[in-house]
């Protein structure tokens, strides 16, 4: 770390640095459009198709950062309106189109790079182009993708509103007036410049990493747009600054590390993200069946109640838990003060009988639902009752009842007990 800090005295760090983070939060804003309409595929295509335009550029005007912008982003339009002219003219898959035209652009680059090398002499660097190089990062390209940046922020939070609609609701766009084709394409062109931008830095392979990992890291994080693209600018940004400072302690390749950073925060998320991570989602699937464990024991010890046959042994044929598991939920049961139970005689208190009541009125009232609201029969809704009956909230089943209409029996003729 001190060596980290050492090195921030440099300029070549400080401008590497600013133009990592730029290239970061533009992606990360970015990307999450990117992958919201599923143009991951075309992010790549992008990223690969733009390099005869570079080749074609450093032939006509030579060596210059405007002329590679100005070269690219024409190759990244041909290579998007090619695509799109495929997808809605000619049948084929829309990732067999994209597979075409992106594969037939990158080898035309290819193909000219070696012509001009052999011919003049000349050397471009592809590992540059493939993989970036933001230790070599000019002035210039600093203010081109600071310029590209202004440019993508500002036309995300001024067409925020149209961005919306087509990627969740493109039919009501078209009812509102909104040309769907017309902002596809529009982002297809500020695609065209991220991609651009971010050449110098990570190059056109990693590119797509920084346009799709951010994105969808922050999806895991919210459901809520504006709060998505936030995060995802975040994120992009110390993926960058995190991935450089590997770099520079490990003395390795920045682009590939920054990605590597990524898809490492990526992957904390996915398992520790508290809405969808999924060790959240194995500890919440633990409580839950505890819960139907615990509900199901005090349930099946009223039926044996009203039978005047409820011991351990009764409960355990009913329940067909193993015995360890058992004898947690009746531990719990009596702290919860629903049960008194000594040896093998279980009783169950005033407290227990009235528990044990909502349940069974839960699994009623939804069996009852389920045939007179959603048409089953009596024969198909007791496996469904038994799953959501642990479920429904106290809300949940006043709502239903009073759409019921206060139903006294479900479709089995059985009582459903009165809310106390």
């Amino acid at each position: 770390m001190e060596s980290f800090i050492e090195l921030l005295q440099y300029a070549w760090v400080q401008k590497a640095l600013i133009a990592s983070s730029m290239v970061g939060l533009m992606c990360g804003t970015l990307g999450v459009f990117i992958v919201l309409r599923n143009m991951s595929l075309i992010g790549d295509a992008l990223s690969h198709s733009i390099l005869p335009g570079v080749v074609f550029a450093y032939i006509i005007f030579g060596y210059s950062t405007i002329s590679f912008f100005t070269g690219s982003v024409i190759a990244g339009l041909i290579t998007a309106g090619g695509i799109t002219w495929i997808q809605h003219n000619v049948k084929t898959k829309n990732d067999a189109a994209i597979g075409i035209v992106y594969t037939t652009m990158f080898s035309i680059g290819v193909i000219a790079i070696s012509a001009i090398s052999r011919s003049g002499g000349v050397h471009l660097d592809l590992k540059d182009f493939l993989f970036g190089n933001v230790l070599g990062v000019s002035n210039e390209d600093i203010y081109l993708t600071a310029g590209v940046m202004v440019y993508v922020l500002v036309s995300i939070v001024v067409f925020y509103r149209y961005l919306f609609t087509i990627t969740f609701q493109p039919v009501i766009a078209e009812t509102m007036g909104i040309s769907v084709r017309t902002f596809h394409y529009f982002l297809m062109l500020l695609l065209s410049f991220a991609v651009v931008a971010s050449i110098g830095t990570v190059g056109v392979i990693l590119v797509v990493a920084m346009l799709i990992t951010p994105a969808a890291t922050a999806l895991l994080l919210s459901d809520k747009l504006k709060e998505v693209i936030v995060i995802s600018g975040v994120i992009g940004v110390l993926d960058c600054i995190l991935g450089l400072m590997i770099s520079f302690i490990f003395d390795t390749t920045p682009g590939p590390a920054i990605a590597i950073v990524a898809a490492f925060t990526y992957l904390m998320v996915v398992l520790f993200s508290p809405k969808k991570g999924l060790v959240f989602k194995y500890f919440r699937r633990i409580r839950l069946q505890r819960k139907i464990q615990f509900e199901d024991t005090l349930k099946q010890a009223l039926k044996l109640h009203q039978k005047g046959n409820l011991t351990v042994d009764s409960l355990f044929d009913r329940l067909g838990f193993n015995r360890s598991i058992l004898q947690q939920q009746l531990q719990r049961l009596k702290n919860k003060g629903l049960i008194q139970y000594s040896t093998n005689l279980l009783q169950l208190t005033d407290l227990g009988i009235t528990e044990a009541n909502k349940l069974v009125r839960a699994h009623r009232l939804w069996e009852t639902y389920l045939v007179n609201q959603i048409g089953l029969t009596s024969e198909q809704i007791h496996e469904d009752a038994e799953k959501y009956e642990h479920l429904l909230t106290d809300e949940m089943l006043d709502e239903m009842d009073q759409a019921l209409g206060y139903p006294t029996t479900d479709p089995h003729g059985s009582p459903i007990p009165v809310k106390k």
